[in-house]
């Protein structure tokens, strides 16, 4: 009984190790090109694929959302008496009024009296949030998304995956001007809109001692962006 007691407790150790080793794997990793290693495309199983267009109130652009389709993880076979089917779902993204989340590979713009269709980018991203500023719009006549999305594999394991640092980027609806707003190998915490003044107010950590992890040591930085203006020029400004 002493031996099996020792034994489990030898595993549980060993499972809390490897468990603390999971958690403290960096999130960036540093070298001279500050590069991360060239993508791969680790699933064969994956397809790509585009939810329907949806289009946010006011504005006179399609946005179809793309990602990868899972098969391997998506379908789930159900039995019903004696038959059987495949339930697969084919949804990529969820939607509310203004707001489209999900684990995207891009996002492709239309506008409504046209078959063209433009891609947000042509690089390799992991959008995670893509947001209409209406209230912005309905005021100034600016018509701006915001979105938080992973650009860089900065932890250089040949993905794009949420162990990467997260960005913040905007465009306008049609997709044109699409801008990185966060700088490089800063972290976004998070954003925020003042309707009464138009700025859009956001919060990045930075790896301030290199230890390739966002912890207490780090540096918060605090910025805004004024909308109402033509150029969107980061501010920073200091509450602490």
């Amino acid at each position: 009984m002493k031996k099996l007691h020792i034994t489990c407790l030898g595993i549980a150790l060993l499972f809390l190790a490897s468990c603390k080793e999971e958690s403290e794997k960096p999130k960036v990793i540093y070298d001279a090109s500050n590069k991360g290693k060239e993508l791969v495309n680790v699933d064969s199983t994956q397809i790509e694929i585009a939810d329907l267009p949806m289009q946010m109130e006011g504005t006179e652009y399609l946005i179809h959302p793309v990602g990868d389709l899972s098969v391997s993880e998506k379908a789930i076979k159900n039995r019903y008496g004696s038959s059987s089917v495949n339930d697969l779902s084919f949804t990529i993204s969820n939607v509310a009024q203004y707001e489209i989340t999900g684990y995207l590979q891009n996002l492709k713009f239309q506008k409504i009296d046209s078959d063209s269709i433009k891609s947000l980018t042509d690089k390799p991203v992991l959008i995670q949030t893509a947001t209409y500023l209406k209230s912005v719009s309905d005021k100034t006549k600016k018509q701006i998304m915001v979105y938080t999305m992973v650009d860089v594999d900065t932890n250089k394991d040949g993905k794009l995956d949420t162990s990467d640092i997260k960005a913040l980027y905007l465009s306008e609806i049609s997709g044109e001007k699409f801008t990185k707003i966060s700088l490089d190998f800063q972290e976004l915490i998070d954003w925020n809109l003042i309707e009464s003044t138009n700025r859009l107010y956001f919060r990045t950590v930075e790896d301030t001692n290199k230890n390739g992890q966002f912890d207490t040591k780090d540096v918060v930085n605090y910025n805004y962006i004024d909308l109402s203006k033509k150029e969107w020029k980061v501010i920073e400004y200091k509450p602490v």
